[in-house]
């Protein structure tokens, strides 16, 4: 029987493809598959790993300078995301599990990350300070220099530059996915946790 892996709001399967396509029985949920995690049931068989990348837009530091005037009922509706990845995590008891979030605020309500990266510790040449939270093995890291674009004299992660044009949905979208070279880091390291 395969080891089950449960990808928590990973529209795109990045982050999982690695489990996949080496055997792992992989269940994606994201609402954008039609399933809302916070009505995910208990899995009734053992689940190996978790891997959870809930939506940072009331997170992340880049964000800062609005979260003064937002409507506080946004902070509420991330935190009941972040909440129900836990709930999961604490149900179905996994070997592993890890929950994935940019730098930003959201150290103040469960508290220091293990891990902080950027996409070039794992190969992939840009940046985005990212934080791991969670019981797992730190992948071994590949770094590559980053790239960055200058524009009017002030340096751009070339991610930020290439993404500063779309449409927010879009922009959103392809910033949060998850970067391949840390995906399969992250596989190599957590594949046979102990």
């Amino acid at each position: 029987m395969p080891k089950i892996i449960v990808s928590l709001c990973d529209y795109s399967g990045n982050w999982a493809k690695p489990y996949k396509d080496n055997g792992f029985d992989v269940i994606q949920v994201d609402i954008k598959l039609g399933q809302d995690i916070r009505l995910f049931k208990k899995i009734q068989d053992d689940v190996y790993g978790i891997l959870a990348a809930p939506p940072c837009t009331e997170f992340a530091g880049s964000g800062a300078r609005w979260w003064k005037d937002k409507d506080p009922q946004l902070l509420l509706d991330g935190m009941a995301l972040i909440d129900a990845c836990f709930r999961i995590i604490y149900a179905n008891n996994p070997k592993f599990w890890v929950l994935e979030n940019p730098v930003g605020r959201l150290v103040h309500y469960i508290g220091k990350p293990k891990l902080i990266f950027n996409p070039c510790d794992y190969g992939d040449a840009y940046t985005k300070k990212t934080c791991l939270w969670g019981n797992f093995n730190i992948p071994k890291q590949n770094p590559v220099e980053p790239e960055f674009i200058i524009k009017k004299g002030k340096r751009m992660s070339k991610m930020h530059y290439e993404t500063f044009k779309m449409k927010k949905e879009q922009r959103q979208e392809i910033r949060s996915l998850t970067p391949m070279g840390f995906a399969n880091a992250f596989y190599e390291a957590n594949c046979n946790y102990e």
